[in-house]
Order: C-alpha cells, then structure tokens, then sequence
C-alpha cells in the first residue's frame, strides 16, 4: 500500500471540488511551491490514487430529470452476460453486485418517468436472466463533499 501524507490528502481535497483549478492558484491556496504541487499531483495520478480528472454535467439542464436505483435479481449462472446486457443501455449509469435481498443495484438516469418505465420494463425486465426489479425514484439528493485524511 501506498503512503500518503497529509499535503497528498489537502491536494486531492481541493481537486476533488474542483480539478479545473490552475497549478499556480492552487500553489497560493495551500501556500506550497507550485513545482512542488505539479509532481504531487503527477505522482498521485501515477499512483492511481487520481484516476481520472472529470467534468460534473448539470444533467437537469439537458432534461434529465428522472434518477432511480433498480434492485434486480438473477439467475446466476447469467451474470456476466446480464451485465454486459445492462451495460449496452444508455439510461444505465452504473451496475453494482451486491449483498442483501438483491444480486445487483443499478443506476438509471431518464428524462421522464414514462421514459424510466419503459427503460425498467422493456429494456432491463426483458434481459434473459433477469427474475425480478424493484425500482426506487429518487425525490431529492443531497451531496457532500468527500473529506480526505491520513490514518
């Protein structure tokens, strides 16, 4: 395992609220040398603890207004080719394996819930394989910013 110190932890903390910033405003914030913030930042990528640098798209604006979690048992002896399955569906944003009442939990992001209804029924209810779904409307979120430390 990696070690990482507290400079890693306070750098990941402000990328992770925003990874636009620049290397040399980022350098005044946590009041560090900017050469010394740009190969922090490329060894934490080169150690995969960066994996990726995003952008978070306001998803509303482009009518998507529809979040749900779809609980889905399986047969399985059918689990890899229900996720591949899954995974070719555009509305499907994530596909987790699971423990508890479900094999699996999927995310699903549509524009209305006429659009999520056919989406769970004719799209992920017809997969062979797939026994039975429960789907969960999301009413609100609320999020909050991952907070990152050393043990």
């Amino acid at each position: 395992m990696h070690k990482f110190d507290e400079l890693d932890m306070r750098i990941l903390s402000e990328l992770t609220r925003d990874a636009s910033i620049s290397v040399p405003r980022l350098s005044k914030k946590l009041n560090i040398n900017a050469s010394v913030l740009y190969s922090r930042i490329k060894r934490l990528t080169k150690r995969n603890l960066v994996k990726k640098f995003t952008v978070i798209v306001n998803e509303g604006m482009l009518g998507i207004n529809v979040k749900a979690t779809v609980g889905i048992n399986r047969d399985p002896k059918l689990k890899e080719p229900i996720h591949a399955e899954l995974l070719k569906i555009p509305e499907v944003r994530s596909v987790s394996e699971v423990t508890g009442r479900f094999d699996m939990i999927v995310t699903v992001n549509a524009h209305t819930l006429e659009e999520l209804h056919n989406v769970v029924i004719e799209r992920v209810g017809k997969i062979e394989g797939i026994q039975n779904t429960e789907t969960f409307v999301e009413m609100q979120r609320t999020e909050k910013e991952p907070v990152y430390t050393t043990k």
